[in-house]
């Protein structure tokens, strides 16, 4: 596991194209998540999660895929391709890889749909998430909120934005909460039955010492909603990098910090994931030692 903020990070040099990158990036999830808000009702029409024929299972019988989510990953890789001739790209339904990550090669992850149940529900509350990584560590990224057609960004140096559709911009930046007894945790919970129910016993230990705790379904915006203040932190065991790339520095670059596991670590490993405002991030930290939290939580 990494300490991660965007003062910290020695082990990348800044190269001068984080601005770019960041461009890049916003382009690509902006305009996935305009395809993604245009097919929802195509697709499903007013059936939703009811719908025959055009939903898969992955890992679990309760974790779907849609055939909105293969194509808008494809869309992604398109424009990409065009853009950014040559960089490879690691995205949650396409594969690829970050094992072969040196220094200087730009790797991108991608999550077409992050929240696919509640996009299956209508429940608003669903992003694209787009990030670009140099030695395994994110310089660039933005999540776009599809249904509310907001638009989070960062870039290494650069800060943490959020433009709404109204088109406002917000410079992000965490709350100034001091004490874990007065904070609004987020968490998220599992697909499989064994990780999910470690998962909630922790969270009923968690319960007693913040001010309550919420669960939305979509890491990418946990990580961003951590950012512009909506909750002071956010845990999780078992993102792959695809569900933290953009959302991580997103939250770093607005003031948090963060723990992370390598980018190679897959999710099925369990490893944790932390975001807290700075000042809860030690007493945090030492709350979720204290109940075991910080224990990885394999998949099976």
């Amino acid at each position: 596991m990494t300490d991660y903020s965007s003062q910290s990070v020695v082990a990348i040099v800044a190269r001068g194209d984080e601005a770019d990158l960041r461009r890049v990036a916003v382009d690509l999830a902006e305009t996935a998540a305009a395809h993604v808000r245009a097919r929802r009702l195509e697709v499903f029409g007013p059936a939703g999660a009811h719908a025959e024929g055009i939903v898969q299972t992955k890992s679990h019988a309760t974790d779907p895929v849609t055939i909105v989510d293969t194509e808008t990953e494809e869309l992604i890789r398109r424009l990409l391709a065009e853009q950014r001739p040559g960089d490879p790209i690691l995205g949650e339904e396409g594969g690829g890889s970050l094992d072969d990550a040196t220094a200087d090669t730009i790797h991108w992850v991608v999550d077409p749909i992050d929240g696919t149940v509640n996009f299956l529900y209508g429940i608003p509350g669903y992003a694209v998430s787009v990030a670009a990584l140099r030695g395994g560590r994110p310089v660039a990224g933005a999540v776009v909120d599809v249904a509310r057609a907001a638009t989070y960004s960062a870039g290494l140096g650069l800060g943490a934005l959020g433009v709404g559709a109204d088109g406002a911009v917000e410079h992000l930046r965490c709350t100034p909460v001091e004490s874990v007894s007065m904070s609004l945790v987020a968490t998220g919970f599992a697909y499989g039955k064994q990780r999910r129910t470690r998962q909630a016993a922790l969270a009923a230990q968690v319960l007693p010492h913040v001010r309550d705790i919420r669960r939305f379904g979509a890491a990418a915006l946990d990580l961003c909603h951590v950012a512009a203040g909506r909750v002071d932190a956010y845990y999780e065991h078992g993102l792959n990098a695809w569900d933290w790339g953009a959302g991580a520095l997103i939250a770093a670059e607005a003031g948090a910090k963060l723990t992370l596991p390598p980018a190679t670590s897959p999710g099925t490993d369990g490893d944790l994931v932390v975001a807290a405002a700075p000042g809860i991030a030690d007493e945090l930290g030492a709350l979720l030692n204290r109940v075991g939290a910080t224990e990885p939580i394999p998949d099976r």
